[in-house]
């Protein structure tokens, strides 16, 4: 069979020496969470099969089991390639949700808490080359426990309001690489737009003495820059390009960099290939700027489901064609709701100029009681968040695509509101702290405590109502005994609007539970005009400095999409267009 997803499953961060360890692995439900005892991190094989890195839930996996599952296990056979000899072995899962325990040939090799960070265990030592081991995987997802983030994951069996099938288990790529111990683990690289300049924070697995690190950055395969610097770990330098060219909707450039670490005698120890953007995006007043131009972010709202994969896109294509669906319908960028997206999302966001910004999934937290009535131990839950968050802006922070970091979505209601101030306030100095060059949207419609950008949720579906709540002074605000000494003249954003439920002629409801906002128009016609009137008001408003649109495709009962589930149009592409691609004056892009 094909491997399933065998694309590099990180672009930025490219070596040679790797290993795709997708395809089938054979698998075992666990309903007692008994296998450890049982012994089951021992096996060398489970009685069923079940294809990586496709969830149990899915139809990709074979599996399509989707009741709850709160414990199972997974088995495959892995080779070491028998010229990594002295290298360290690393063994990556790109997510596993919620919390596993990995285990070679009977020994516990790591544990990884939270469901959307990647997390990579060093072998080296246990993992030979040339030798074959069993590798085993126990994964625990407490769902309903209240104490892990799952975003729009459904805590009920059956999918209903705005939650859908859930996720267990292995569900980005999982692979082995071969690195020298004294290789690159990592390296940030932040634009320096207005003095034409990459800066780079290199981090090594080891350092020794004499090491150097050469890096090349590439414009259309010609070196235009280069330096060599000493192998020091966690140490910033710049690089100045002599013509630079910038990243941006309509023309994203993109550099190819090239590192390259050696040894006092010259020796080449470890390369790797990246790629960057040269971009700026900040705030000045209540306005945007990308590249020091003014900006009107049209957004659309992106969750990032599949009808066969669930929160795994089928193919590396199915995540091209999300950003190119959306291009066409008119925005120039999406909102990443209530997910954290894999890196070849941002990759082809990257390489097509599509804006966006990412927010962490924190629905399931017992804290705000978003479809759940039990209180948890929020503390946990705050303790798992802190590490996912900071491993997810680690992660993705050298991408020009991303603009913004949203940490939440719609915080209310929690159960101490002095918790809530303290938590928010924390998370946003946290993200700043980690990357200080983009803005951050401590929560997403509300409620606001530290934040950049000032975002509401409106779902009004009358364009002369909407129009007069967005007039309210100083702005509008969905809990304003609660928010008003928060507002400072940020940027002000509806970054939810619309929802109308639509379902072509010749299409039947998805599921007995359908729904979208306002009463369902009569017909496609009613829908445009209705999905026309509330984004002029928003467009046309003059405080207003973007949107997001309720959303890109329908997801399961929740069908107020642009295209239906499985990626269909549901309206005149051309009139969808003229809607999305209107933007004010002021707005070069």
């Amino acid at each position: 069979m094909n491997l399933p997803r065998n694309e590099h499953p990180r672009p930025q961060f490219i070596r040679n020496e790797w290993l795709n360890l997708n395809g089938e692995w054979t698998f075992r439900f666990d309903p007692g969470k008994s296998g450890s005892e049982a012994g089951w991190q021992n096996s060398n094989g489970f009685e069923r099969k079940i294809i990586v890195p496709f969830c149990p839930e899915s139809r990709l996996s074979g599996v399509a089991h989707t009741d709850f599952i709160e414990c199972l296990w997974y088995h495959r056979k892995i080779r070491i390639p028998g010229n990594w000899n002295g290298k360290k072995v690393l063994l990556h899962f790109g997510g596993v949700d919620y919390r596993c325990e990995v285990f070679l040939n009977g020994q516990s090799a790591g544990r990884h808490t939270g469901g959307v960070s990647p997390f990579c265990l060093d072998l080296s030592g246990r993992a030979l080359p040339g030798n074959e081991y069993d590798l085993t995987v126990k994964v625990i997802d407490e769902q309903r426990s209240h104490l892990q983030a799952f975003g729009k994951q459904s805590p009920w069996l059956k999918s209903q309001r705005c939650s859908y099938t859930r996720t267990t288990g292995i569900w980005q790529t999982v692979w082995l690489e071969g690195v020298s111990g004294s290789g690159l683990k990592q390296c940030r690289i932040t634009p320096d737009f207005d003095n034409g300049a990459f800066s780079f924070t290199p981090r090594y697995f080891g350092v020794e003495r004499g090491n150097t690190l050469h890096v090349r950055i590439l414009d259309e395969g010609r070196v235009t820059a280069e330096t060599v610097t000493a192998a020091a770990d966690g140490i910033p330098f710049k690089i100045k390009l002599p013509h630079p060219k910038a990243w941006a909707p309509g023309s994203p450039f993109l550099y190819e960099i090239e590192y390259e670490v050696k040894s006092a005698d010259g020796k080449t120890l470890d390369r790797v290939q990246s790629y960057a953007g040269l971009r700026k995006f900040h705030i000045e007043g209540d306005r945007l700027f990308l590249n020091n131009e003014p900006v009107f972010l049209r957004f659309v709202l992106d969750q990032g489901f599949y009808p066969e994969g669930i929160w795994t896109a089928p193919s590396d294509e199915a995540l091209r064609n999300d950003i190119v669906l959306s291009m066409k319908a008119g925005f120039n960028g999406a909102r990443l709701h209530q997910k954290i997206f894999e890196e070849r999302f941002h990759y082809w966001a990257d390489k097509l100029g599509y804006l966006t910004w990412a927010e962490f999934p924190d629905w399931g937290m017992g804290f705000w009681p978003h479809f759940t009535t039990e209180p948890g131990n929020f503390h946990q839950s705050f303790r798992d968040y802190y590490a996912q968050w900071a491993a997810i802006v680690e992660r993705d922070a050298n991408h020009p695509s991303i603009l913004a970091w949203t940490p939440f979505n719609e915080t209310c209601g929690a159960k101490d509101p002095a918790e809530h101030v303290r938590f928010l306030s924390d998370i946003y100095d946290l993200t700043k702290s980690l990357d200080p060059s983009r803005p951050v949207n401590d929560t997403s419609g509300y409620v606001h405590v530290k934040t950049d950008l000032w975002t509401v949720h409106n779902y009004n579906q009358s364009p002369e109502e909407l129009r007069k709540q967005l007039d309210a002074e100083p702005v509008f605000m969905n809990y304003p005994d609660k928010e008003k000494d928060v507002y400072a003249h940020q940027p002000y954003l509806v970054d939810e609007y619309g929802g109308v439920k639509y379902i072509p002629e010749g299409r039947s409801a998805y599921a007995d539970n359908s729904w979208g906002y306002g009463s369902a128009p009569a017909g496609m016609k009613e829908a445009l005009e209705r999905i026309r009137g509330v984004t002029e008001a928003i467009v046309r408003h003059s405080r207003i400095a973007g949107y997001c649109y309720t959303q890109l495709t329908d997801v399961e009962q929740e069908q107020n999409g642009v295209y239906c589930y499985d990626r269909t149009p549901k309206f005149d592409g051309e009139t969808v267009r003229s809607i999305f691609s209107e933007k004010p004056d002021w707005s070069p892009f």
